[in-house]
Order: C-alpha cells, then sequence, then structure tokens
C-alpha cells in the first residue's frame, strides 16, 4: 500500500521561489509516497484587530481546514503549544502510525494567527518545530523537508546531516 500524504494549509505560496521549492520537495517525495497539497483561503485581519476579532480570523479558516480534512486519515497539527522530536523521533513516530494501520497522513497548517481549538481537536497529533514562530509559506517548505528526511531516515537511506 502507498502511503499518502495531504498537507492542509491556510492561503497560498505567492512567491516564486516558495513555490519552486516545494516543487523540489514533492519531486524528491514521488519514489516514497503521493503527496497532495490543499490550500484552503486566508482571512484578511488587520495588524491592530482585538483578540475577538482574531478569534473569528482562526474560527473562519478554522471551518475552511475542516471541510478540507481527508476522512479516515491520522491528522498532525502544527503548534506551538505540541510535542517538539527530533527527525529521528518523527520519523519513528511515522513509522509506528503506518504500522497501526494509518497509510494516509495529513497535516495541518494554520495561517498566520495559528489553529482554531476546533481544528487542534480534530487532530490526533500536534507537532511543534520548536518556539519560534515561522512565517506560514516557510513553514509549508519545512514541512515539506522534513517529511523528506523522515522517510529517508525510515527506509535507512543517506541524507545529508
Amino acid at each position: 500500500m502507498t502511503m499518502q500524504i495531504t498537507i492542509v494549509c491556510v492561503g497560498k505560496l505567492k512567491e516564486k521561489y516558495w513555490r519552486e521549492a516545494e516543487q523540489e520537495y514533492l519531486k524528491r517525495l514521488a519514489p516514497y509516497a503521493r503527496v497532495k497539497i490543499i490550500e484552503v483561503a486566508d482571512e484578511s485581519c488587520p495588524e491592530e484587530a482585538g483578540e475577538s476579532v482574531r478569534e473569528q480570523v482562526r474560527q473562519k479558516e478554522g471551518e475552511r481546514l475542516l471541510a478540507a480534512l481527508p476522512p479516515h486519515s491520522w491528522r498532525v497539527a502544527l503548534d506551538l503549544r505540541g510535542k517538539t522530536c527530533s527527525s529521528e523521533e518523527m520519523a519513528a513516530r511515522v513509522e509506528e502510525w503506518l504500522l497501526a494501520g494509518w497509510s494516509h497522513l495529513v497535516f495541518v497548517i494554520g495561517g498566520s494567527l495559528g489553529l482554531a481549538d476546533k481544528v487542534l481537536a480534530a487532530c490526533q497529533f500536534k507537532l511543534s518545530f520548536g518556539a519560534f514562530t515561522y512565517p506560514h509559506q516557510l513553514m509549508r517548505v519545512i514541512l515539506l523537508e522534513q517529511i523528506y528526511r523522515w522517510q529517508k531516515i525510515r527506509r535507512g537511506e543517506p541524507y545529508h546531516k
């Protein structure tokens, strides 16, 4: 059974260099998994918006993300409050999920304000890439690179350190 990976994310990659980086990792991942990226529309939010407006934005984006989540999948939310893991630890987790029968892994990336609580609740695992905040466009490329690295580690194949 071929591994399937879906990345569900808020917003589009606007700059050419992000799209090119994404395409490079999708090409590298092709021998390991079928990878699909689903983009949902982002909400505009004024810089000076209060928390209630920010929460409304998270909720609207959250509804779109929830509607796009594939059924019968193992869902991983990227969240600052999630668990931090090394690449080797995540490769082992991916292997565990696959052995448990989850051949479809879904990674969820929120917009600039993060994920709504209902999206976090719909995910079985919350993953943090550390305490740093990354632009969500860059996060998409970082995630693809790590998924590729996890596949190389799982297969015992060399990859630069």
